[in-house]
């Protein structure tokens, strides 16, 4: 058992990345390995090429991060709100968002009018229907959108995380919308459903990506669609006791015939961001199961799902099958995101892992969504 107390570090607010690198690849990369534990050299993303060699498979994460973040005022009083788009449906009656509001004393039949990346009227109205039960501020609202088109599109704003917003305003610093949507976005995104992004992707370049092809990379698409639960902190003693959360994954069959190929060589497997890590021992499971029942490899992944919904939690002890290298961002205390990088460390890995946070700290990487990178092979 994991106690959480072991997830904790102190981080300086000054640590927290506002601005992602620019350009994306300088990102700086402490390379790591994962036999020893011990710092293999402090370079940067660019310099990926020197790490990795013919036949590795690099398996990144397409999911496509929606403007999620809700702004808006009260109709009857002018009060203002604060929301998170989480979901959306369809019915007789029009559309229904699931989303997180945050306004005083919410109550069924209230009326938000949202406001567009300009703080305008986008002309989208929310209306509050009923609470959703065991999410706390999660509501099911109407959407009114008599302009028509996309109303998420319209009324929607970059979903930042909470951490990057307070640390920008504790430095005085103005974000800027229309950077922030393209900036808080991999370069491969194609698949929309995602409330934040898988970090760890958007340091990639069009030409990082073409070089990575060039020496004999091989690359493997998978989608999982991050949701709030991702970054939900545990708040009990024990962390397998954590109430794990569920998300949207899939891997085309295609996918996984080239990483079960790529294990059966023996060729290295690394997973661009704990989404891809977590996607892919999702259907590891599912798959070391299929052939456990005694069906071949081909029918093993002939039968696989094309999606999944996962609510698999990784701590130190866990047995991966299909992941054999990582690459991630530095997390938040107590996350599960920690639990799972320490649990693909040796040994005593969340000391290991700590020892190279303190490193990361005294030598000045920028930590979190917007920040720097490291690479465990």
């Amino acid at each position: 058992m994991l106690r959480t107390s072991e997830l904790e570090y102190e981080l300086p607010e000054d640590r927290i990345a506002v601005e992602p690198a620019s350009p994306r690849d300088s990102a700086r990369l402490m390379a790591v390995s994962r036999a020893s534990g011990a710092i293999v050299e402090h370079a940067a993303v660019r310099d990926l090429a020197k790490f990795l060699r013919a036949g590795d498979v690099l398996v990144f994460n397409t999911t496509k991060v929606v403007p999620a973040r809700l702004m808006g005022k009260r109709e009857d009083t002018g009060g203002a709100v604060e929301g998170l788009f989480l979901s959306r449906e369809l019915d007789g009656s029009g559309e229904r968002w699931t989303a997180l509001l945050r306004a005083k004393k919410v109550r069924p039949g209230m009326r938000f009018a949202l406001e567009d990346r300009l703080g305008q009227s986008s002309g989208v109205v929310l209306e509050a229907i009923a609470p959703v039960e065991g999410e706390a501020g999660a509501w099911v609202v109407s959407v009114e959108n008599p302009s028509g088109g996309d109303a998420l599109e319209r009324a929607g704003h970059t979903p930042l995380p909470p951490y990057i917003l307070k640390a920008r305003e504790h430095a005085h610093l103005q974000g800027d919308e229309k950077a922030d949507r393209a900036r808080y976005q991999t370069v491969y995104a194609d698949r929309p459903g995602s409330v934040a992004a898988p970090t760890a992707g958007l340091h990639f370049t069009v030409p990082l990506l073409a070089e990575l092809e060039r020496i004999g990379v091989e690359r493997v698409d998978v989608t999982l669609h991050v949701g709030t639960g991702t970054f939900r902190p545990v708040e009990v003693s024990v962390v397998e006791q954590h109430p794990m959360h569920s998300e949207w994954c899939s891997a085309s069959r295609e996918s996984v015939r080239r990483v079960v190929q790529a294990k059966g060589e023996q060729r290295r497997v690394i997973a661009v961001g704990t989404t891809s890590a977590r996607t892919l021992e999702s259907f590891g499971a599912v798959f070391q199961s299929l052939r456990g029942s005694g069906v071949s490899e081909s029918e093993a992944i002939e039968r696989l799902p094309d999606h999944l919904e996962t609510s698999l939690l990784v701590t130190p002890g866990y047995e991966w099958r299909w992941v054999s290298g990582m690459m991630t961002n530095f997390h938040l205390p107590r996350s599960t995101l920690l639990a799972m990088v320490g649990a693909f460390l040796p040994g005593e890995g969340l000391s290991t892992l700590r020892g190279l946070y303190s490193t990361a700290i005294r030598d000045g990487y920028r930590f979190y969504s917007y920040g720097d990178a490291m690479l465990i092979l």
